[in-house]
């Protein structure tokens, strides 16, 4: 075990392991983390976990081949063996014309201060307070016939890297979160639904029964859900459901994606795929956060950066690999465990809000369809193809009425980019975060 050795002094001689044993290049990482899980369901405990962990990864380069190698025993011997077959790998590797290390030029020299880690550790039997209170909340709500539990978790992790270039660097990550779950009605006519939250600092959290009142109510709103007939008609996605629609653009977007040539958005940079207004950000640097970090997964230091400015696709999101096969500079967007190289990934990423309420983005829709949930990836990343399993509620004359289920909604994402209306109640919540939208036009099949 690495015990109380300093992180950064281990993978400084898991480093000069490689340069003596006749390795080009390397970078490592070290990750520890422990968390906290508690679950109650029907008034009575259901779990309680606690995990901690070490894990190391080691990536060798020799020429332009490279090699992966982890391990969790951090013993002079170990680090021994972990380095022999990292070389003797490389060296059985295939070539990678784009593999490799950043330029010493290119790491990060100040590490900015993002308070994205919460030092205090819960007491257990406040975990499992917030769990009763969140539950009894819940089922408290008129109409809440059965519970799936609520459940709390708390945990915290440090990420220590090092790289032959120059680069050795630590930062600590928290996190805190709750969530409730409840049916409501009898028989085939029940319905279930859910409320969460989640923050870096675990007094950020709000109110648990505030939460297990808002998921019963939920579960309690659907009830009598109808499947409507196949039509064409707006949909309207709530915040619990348009954060996907930025998703499936970075996921388009994405380094990876496009030096394959299997986004449909692979032709775009420069182009307007959006209605003239629209803003998405990517910010890495957000104080508290929930996926702030200091610095990427090679060492770069992360920026935030426009991805779509007025319509337009501004930039791709990518690491050193991507960048280079692409003949351009990383976006210092690289992410990476222990067993795998690194990939290009968002952290805290959103859609800009725009001037009208809810209320006004639906006020003329005469038939529609108000999204809650969604179920399914149907998602054809080379066509932009879009179709998913939906729930929520029918819009009629501008208003949200009865609830609406086994619904299905359909259409093509370079379509719906183009007439997305975001509404102006945009709440940082979930890590990539939009608010209530708007697309006219879309396919919605039921009976």
């Amino acid at each position: 075990m690495a015990g109380d050795k300093d992180p950064l002094d281990i993978l400084d001689g898991l480093l000069a392991r490689v340069k003596k044993a006749g390795g080009d290049t390397a970078d490592a990482g070290l990750f520890k983390s422990a968390s906290i899980q508690v679950a109650q369901r029907l008034g009575a405990a259901e779990k309680l976990e606690r995990s901690e962990s070490t894990d190391a990864g080691l990536r060798v380069f020799i020429g332009k081949r490279q090699a992966i190698v982890s391990s969790t025993d951090f013993s002079d011997d170990a680090l021994d063996a972990m380095v022999e077959r990292a070389i003797a790998m490389a060296k059985a590797a295939p070539e990678d014309p784009y593999c490799g290390i950043a330029d010493p030029g290119q790491i990060i020299k100040d590490v900015p201060a993002l308070d994205i880690f919460d030092p205090t550790e819960p007491a257990t039997q406040t975990l499992i307070d917030i769990a009763i209170e969140a539950e009894d909340a819940a089922r408290a709500v008129p109409g809440v016939t059965n519970s799936e539990g609520a459940q709390v978790g708390w945990s915290h992790a440090s990420v220590a890297m090092a790289a032959t270039n120059g680069f050795a660097q630590s930062y600590s990550v928290s996190g805190s979160s709750f969530s409730a779950s409840v049916l409501a009605g009898e028989g085939t006519g029940m319905e279930r639904d859910y409320d969460y939250a989640t923050a870096v600092y675990f007094g950020d959290l709000p109110s648990p029964a505030a939460i297990g009142k808002s998921a019963g109510e939920r579960a309690v709103k659907r009830l009598g859900a109808r499947k409507m007939k196949t039509t064409h008609v707006p949909v309207v996605y709530d915040p619990r459901a348009s954060g996907g629609l930025v998703r499936h653009l970075t996921g388009a977007i994405n380094g990876a994606s496009i030096a394959r040539g299997t986004s449909f958005l692979k032709e775009s940079m420069g182009q307007a795929i959006f209605a003239p207004g629209i803003r998405i950000i990517d910010d890495p640097l957000r104080p508290r956060g929930l996926r702030s970090k200091p610095f990427d997964g090679e060492g770069l230091p992360t920026r935030t950066k426009t991805l779509v400015d007025d319509g337009k696709l501004i930039t791709w999101v990518l690491d050193l690999a991507s960048a280079r096969q692409l003949g351009l500079a990383s976006t210092g967007n690289a992410s990476r465990g222990t067993g795998s190289p690194p990939s290009p990934g968002t952290t805290n990423t959103y859609l800009e809000a725009g001037p009208l309420t809810p209320q006004e983005l639906i006020a003329d829709i005469e038939q529609g369809f108000y999204v809650t949930e969604l179920i399914g990836m149907g998602i054809n990343g080379l066509t932009g193809d879009y179709s998913r399993g939906a729930s929520g509620f029918w819009i009629e004359k501008g208003k949200i009425t009865f609830p609406v289920s086994e619904m299905t909604i359909a259409g093509n994402l370079k379509d719906m980019f183009k007439v997305m209306v975001p509404a102006n109640d945009l709440v940082f919540r979930y890590g990539t975060d939009a608010p209530t939208v708007r697309i006219d036009g879309m396919t919605v099949a039921g009976m």
